[in-house]
């Protein structure tokens, strides 16, 4: 029963001045970016709690706490990177990872290729196991008044042998 672990992730970050914004890797030509203690990428970072949570490893706060100075403006590929190290450590593998970004502005789907390509290339896993759509709130909430971004993902993990 346990060959295959179903993970959800959920991440929000305010916008602000003075931030690059950066989500799935890329940087996103914007006026202004996300704030947070690393560089704030909703996107990876629930990507990340999808992974861990489907191992019952908790969250990206337990793993990378924003109270420890090392991470700092992390690189949240980075991050990424040392989450797969984990699942491949407990024997499993990425079937596939679903996500959603929720923003009003910037227009995303001329960067979700590059965003793709980026968290493949970091969990060593085919293109067509990572899909990012990118949506509007239709100008409600705090995404629709252009106040933060959210992201949503989840995974799906195999037991490797």
């Amino acid at each position: 029963m346990d060959n295959y672990r179903i993970g959800h992730g959920y991440d929000v970050h305010k916008l602000t001045e003075g931030r690059k914004l950066i989500l799935g890797g890329a940087q996103i030509e914007h006026t202004v970016g996300l704030l947070g203690h690393s560089d704030a990428d909703v996107l990876v970072h629930a990507i990340m709690d999808s992974l861990l949570g489907a191992l019952s490893l908790g969250d990206i706060g337990k793993h990378f706490p924003d109270t420890d100075e090392k991470y700092k403006g992390a690189d949240s590929l980075e991050l990424l990177g040392k989450v797969a190290d984990l699942i491949h450590e407990k024997g499993y593998g990425i079937c596939n990872i679903d996500s959603t970004i929720v923003a009003q502005k910037p227009k995303l789907s001329p960067y979700i290729d590059a965003m793709r390509e980026n968290i493949k290339n970091v969990l060593s896993c085919p293109l067509d196991s990572i899909s990012i759509k990118a949506t509007t709130t239709e100008k409600l909430g705090f995404e629709g008044r252009c106040e933060g971004i959210s992201s949503t993902a989840v995974c799906i993990l195999k037991k490797l042998k």
